[in-house]
């Protein structure tokens, strides 16, 4: 059973998605203010965090941030009552993967719940060792390592520390190489809802997986700006 950890300050929104996400069969916990739900993040396994940004005793882009810098990739979801550009982006900055702007349906809030870790769930494997890793499909670029089925990044023989929506980004990236794809190419591949018109959101992203992936992010190697047109991700020249 998928445990689900939903913070927000009303009590309705946390019933309402509650009683939601529990008849899908989802095992939920919730908070009524920030603190406790970063408590509560660092101390349990959740598969989703659903997060609204205005919360008493710590604020939800607090709340994101930190989980963050403590490494934990669990995919997260912001709920602001702001139909406001600079809010989402700042959650994406922080390392959201998602956003839905109040009042929201819940049907579609589950409905983006389950892309996002449909998207990233790994496949089973005998191990974790090194060995079984290289005996899975893998794709390679240069130094870096992509195993689609483990959900798995490695750079220069380290493993790096993605979230969700960098994965798929990269992922999507590194099938097309040397293609140049567009902002709004790739915000329709991996933002597949509605985000028309949003590209700083993959800009944000880009940006996030060059600090991971590249040397020296003003001079990168692997994701590379065409001017005017978008991105595209090449094998280092030697």
């Amino acid at each position: 059973m998928k445990k689900v950890l939903i913070v927000d300050d009303e009590q309705s929104i946390l019933t309402l998605l509650a009683f939601n996400l529990e008849k899908e069969g989802y095992q939920v916990q919730t908070a009524l203010d920030g603190l406790t739900g970063y408590s509560l993040a660092l101390a349990n396994t959740y598969d989703f965090i659903i997060l609204d940004l205005m919360l008493p005793s710590m604020d939800g882009m607090e709340v994101c941030k930190k989980l963050r810098q403590e490494k934990n990739n669990t995919p997260i979801m912001i709920l602001t009552a702001k139909d406001d550009e600079l809010d989402k982006i700042i959650g994406l900055e922080l390392g959201a993967d998602d956003y839905m702007t109040k009042p929201f349906s819940p049907r579609e809030v589950l409905a983006r719940m389950k892309a996002i870790m449909r998207r990233i769930q790994p496949h089973p494997v005998k191990s974790d060792s090194l060995e079984d890793i290289e005996n899975n499909e893998k794709i390679e670029v240069g130094e870096i390592c992509i195993f689609p089925d483990q959900y798995k990044v490695m750079v220069r023989n380290e493993p790096i520390e993605v979230t969700p929506k960098e994965f798929e980004l990269l992922l999507y990236m590194a099938k097309r190489i040397n293609r140049i794809l567009s902002r709004e190419q790739l915000l329709n591949a991996i933002w597949n809802f509605d985000y028309t018109g949003e590209t700083r959101i993959v800009d944000v992203h880009i940006s996030h997986l060059r600090e991971k992936i590249e040397i020296d992010t003003k001079n990168p190697v692997y994701i590379r700006t065409v001017r005017g047109f978008g991105y595209k991700f090449e094998v280092p020249k030697t």
